[in-house]
């Protein structure tokens, strides 16, 4: 029987995004004991450098040769593959890719992938995600090469969702925080987006009860570390 691979994740980005992420593999793990669960070396580091600051604002520390190191530290304690806990944070992502001699699976590309072969008949996409993910163009060049519409939130609502983002990095999900993403996902509905994907791990942590379909880039990711470690696919192909 084939050695099952162990994960690296890159974490912190915020932490408990991290968690969730860890929970959900869990969760999909089929398991009846500890053993069955999947070996996961994670590097929960809360002081990887402000992607807000780096890309939003334009004035902090580049995040990228502190990725690089998370990725070489986890490669060097036995990690076969890697994957980063954050969409934004994957602007940086050839720095890891570059800096390890193992994959790094990539979450804008398969996300993008799981849209086009799982919802072939939408060709407009909603996008919940920071202001960041919007400014680097992770997924509306991802899409345009597969002929999909990204559609973002009016001002405004984009606004408030960066707020709620970073209620969510305070700890706080109440129900005002709540109501506020309800807001944000109907805009979404009447700029004509009939599913969106959750593209932001803190979005993540809220859950679902959402007026429009959604897919969850956590849960995608999980559910491909899960295949991968156990050998049931390989890693995607970066593009």
């Amino acid at each position: 029987m084939k050695k099952e691979k162990i994960v690296g994740i890159l974490g912190g980005m915020g932490p408990e995004a991290t968690v969730d992420l860890m929970q959900r593999i869990i969760r999909l793990t089929p398991a009846l004991d500890d053993m069955d669960h999947i070996r996961c070396i994670v590097d929960n580091n809360p002081k990887v450098p402000s992607r807000i600051k780096a890309i939003i604002e334009g004035d902090g520390e580049d995040p990228g040769p502190c990725m690089a190191d998370m990725g070489r530290r986890l490669e060097s304690w036995g990690a076969d593959f890697l994957v980063i806990a954050c969409n934004t944070a994957h602007y940086y992502y050839d720095a890891v890719q570059n800096a390890v001699k193992i994959p790094v699976i990539n979450l804008i590309d398969l996300v993008s992938n799981h849209v086009k072969v799982n919802f072939p008949e939408h060709d407009k996409v909603g996008i919940l995600a920071s202001p960041a993910v919007a400014m680097t163009g992770l997924y509306t060049k991802r899409f345009k090469k597969l002929g999909v519409e990204d559609i973002w939130p009016d001002p405004d609502y984009q606004e408030s969702l960066f707020n709620i983002i970073k209620e969510v990095k305070k700890g706080n999900i109440n129900s005002n925080v709540q109501n506020d993403y309800t807001k944000v996902c109907e805009n979404l509905l009447n700029k004509g987006a009939k599913i969106a994907i959750i593209a932001c791990t803190e979005l993540s942590v809220l859950g679902g009860g959402l007026p429009i379909n959604t897919i969850d880039a956590a849960q995608v990711l999980a559910i491909e570390i899960v295949q991968v470690a156990k050998n049931q696919k390989e890693p995607e192909p970066v593009y």
